[in-house]
């Protein structure tokens, strides 16, 4: 599992509506933004890791983790994360794991920071999402699931 995490001071996620643009998911005062990304064989273990990983990091300011500030953090599903550009001019996806996979897995991860005790905004999972954010800092950070040792 991957996920991009920035701090900012607010983001927001909205969605093409009949009436025009929808706010789904906002968090108006400082927290995280995590982009969120998942591969064919991540699990339960990977969800664990990443919301618990990103519930505890001390990305913002005065090194205090958004578990110790109470900040809000909002998630969006993001498949492109695992998106392959090394050959040509056009991505591949092979490495991203299909909706039926992987939105199980990014709701599971929304529900585990929810449990650790975030306050979780979300994007649509698999919507086309205008996503506005302030960096602060900039501090933005890759987080990757650790992968089990072969052998």
């Amino acid at each position: 599992m991957r996920a991009v995490v920035q701090r900012v001071t607010s983001a927001r996620v909205e969605v093409a509506g009949v009436d025009g643009p929808t706010v789904v998911g906002a968090i108006e005062r400082p927290g995280l933004l995590v982009y969120l990304g998942v591969t064919h064989d991540d699990g339960p273990a990977d969800v664990a890791w990443v919301a618990r990983k990103v519930w505890e990091l001390r990305l913002l300011r005065g090194e205090v983790s958004a578990s110790e500030a109470g900040a809000p953090v909002l998630v969006v599903s993001q498949f492109t994360l695992y998106g392959d550009a090394r050959k040509g001019r056009r991505p591949t996806w092979h490495a991203a794991a299909p909706g039926p996979v992987s939105e199980p897995l990014y709701d599971a991860v929304c529900a585990e920071l929810e449990r650790l005790g975030a306050e979780v905004a979300r994007g649509v999972f698999g919507a086309d999402m205008a996503v506005t954010s302030v960096n602060d800092g900039p501090i933005t950070l890759v987080l990757d699931s650790p992968r089990p040792h072969a052998g």
